[in-house]
């Protein structure tokens, strides 16, 4: 038998020795499946009445329980020991597909664990910001972000002027209007800063990531290939807690 087999009925297992055992419980919890009684009567002198006997049949023993509960347990108990000793020789490569072996000679234990976070760190990158695409942007090795060019806008200020509207002549005088100018008052450099990650980066994150959890699957499912030996336990363990019956 191979550790993965053992593994795929492994929840079955577990869930007909939780029914069993819930039925046992169920059992011992009805006392009156443990009573019985004999009950006869005698009259006194021999012509008094006679009444007829009385008896109730035990119907569950505790002894019978207990037996019971230790075959609900037994399969669950053995399987367990057997799977758990797999496991401590269950070992694989973590190998990409180009070769690369990341890690050597690791436990399946840990390989089941590190494949449950590559897909907690693959809901991590998703959630990182992404630089705007609006924008063409250089990263800063000084400041440690990404920056962009400066951009460069003129700033301008409402300015209200008189003017000739019309020459003074011999019988009229000049007419004057005021008018609003817009001017320029400086100019503006716009610079701006990003913390965040180009698009393109975080892609070939997702695609490392991508190699890497195949890689762990494998080493996993390879891990998982060995030959096991069936042990037991549960004989031992229940003729020292309930007695050899």
């Amino acid at each position: 038998m191979k550790l993965n087999q053992l593994i795929a009925v492994m929840q079955s297992v577990k869930k007909r020795a939780a029914d069993e055992k819930t039925k046992i419980y169920k059992q011992i919890q009805k006392p009156e499946l443990f009573q019985g009684l004999s009950r006869t009567y005698s009259p006194k002198d021999e012509e008094g009445h006679v009444y007829p006997p009385e008896s109730q049949k035990v119907t569950y023993k505790a002894g019978d329980a207990l037996e019971a509960f230790s075959r609900a347990c037994q399969d669950l108990f053995d399987s367990a020991l057997t799977q758990d000793e797999a496991n401590t020789s269950a070992r694989a490569n973590i190998t990409l597909d180009d070769g690369t072996v990341i890690a050597s000679d690791v436990p399946v234990t840990y390989l089941m664990f590190l494949d449950k976070q590559l897909t907690d760190i693959r809901t991590f990158i998703s959630h990182i910001p992404i630089l705007p695409i609006d924008e063409d942007w250089e990263y800063d090795s000084n400041r440690g972000f990404y920056v962009t060019r400066p951009r460069e806008t003129t700033k301008t200020k409402k300015v209200q002027e008189f003017v000739i509207a019309a020459e003074a002549t011999e019988h009229h005088p000049a007419q004057v209007k005021e008018v609003t100018n817009d001017v320029v008052e400086g100019t503006w450099s716009l610079v701006k800063f990003s913390g965040a990650l180009p698009q393109s980066e975080l892609d070939e994150m997702r695609l490392r990531l991508d190699a890497l959890q195949k890689a762990v699957i494998k080493a996993r499912e390879e891990a998982n290939s060995i030959e096991i030996t069936r042990r037991t336990i549960s004989n031992n363990i229940f003729d020292y807690l309930f007695g050899q019956r």
